[in-house]
């Protein structure tokens, strides 16, 4: 009874417990399976052991109450012939077989009542298995969509750092322009002084008619004043 205890113990323990510290949860179950499968396999030739048992228990008591039945039927035909001895010899040995009886009939209910018992645990055995691995392929099918989510939840984590560097880039590039902006102010002052300074000098020494025609008048003034 041994290997069902320990069955029994490992039906009972949190396997969810254990899955929660497993390295790899998948491969566990798996694994939990196949050391039920072999427990179940060994509980079942020890179950076809006590049937066996209580088949041949069985049959014994059946060859013990043929050989009764036998002897009963001897000793009254020796009775019919005239034979009173022969009958009791067979009297006696049906006694004899009375006795065997009764430890057959009692080996054999033992018997009946383990391989019962035996194989409605079998059976219980069975069914909680089945069980098992019907919620081994519902929690494979959890932990995928887990590790799928994982997955989206990591893209999710790149994306936002995509997003992180993308903004980075667009305030360098922002930098940049505005240096550039820059450049191109101080260029557009630098040609505007100097192209005032060409006109002020072009200014200089080109034709203003009202300083022409102060001249000629002043001209004019000293002409007369010398009169």
């Amino acid at each position: 009874m041994s290997i069902l205890s320990r069955f029994m113990d490992i039906m009972a323990s949190n396997i969810n417990a254990a899955l929660d510290k497993a390295e790899d949860p998948e491969k566990m179950i798996d694994q939990y399976i196949r050391n039920l499968q072999q427990d179940l396999s060994e509980v079942k030739a020890e179950t076809a052991a006590v049937m066996a048992e209580e088949r041949r228990s069985a049959r014994k008591l059946d060859d013990c109450n043929d050989e009764i039945v036998r002897m009963t039927d001897y000793a009254k035909r020796a009775i019919v012939a005239g034979n009173d001895s022969d009958a009791k010899r067979f009297l006696a040995k049906k006694n004899e077989l009375s006795v065997t009886q009764a430890t057959l009939a009692e080996q054999s209910q033992v018997a009946k009542a383990n391989a019962t018992k035996m194989r409605q645990m079998y059976d219980k055995i069975q069914d909680d298995l089945e069980d098992l691995v019907s919620r081994r392929d519902s929690l494979k099918a959890k932990m995928k969509m887990a590790k799928a989510k994982q997955k989206i939840n990591q893209m999710g984590s790149g994306y936002a750092s995509a997003q992180g560097s993308i903004g980075a880039f667009d305030k360098l590039e922002d930098r940049i322009n505005s240096e550039i902006d820059k450049q191109e102010a101080m260029a557009e002052l630098d040609q505007s002084s100097s192209q005032q300074d060409m006109d002020d000098l072009m200014n200089k020494y080109g034709n203003n008619s009202s300083d022409i025609e102060l001249d000629n008048e002043l001209a004019k003034l000293k002409a007369e004043m010398k009169k």
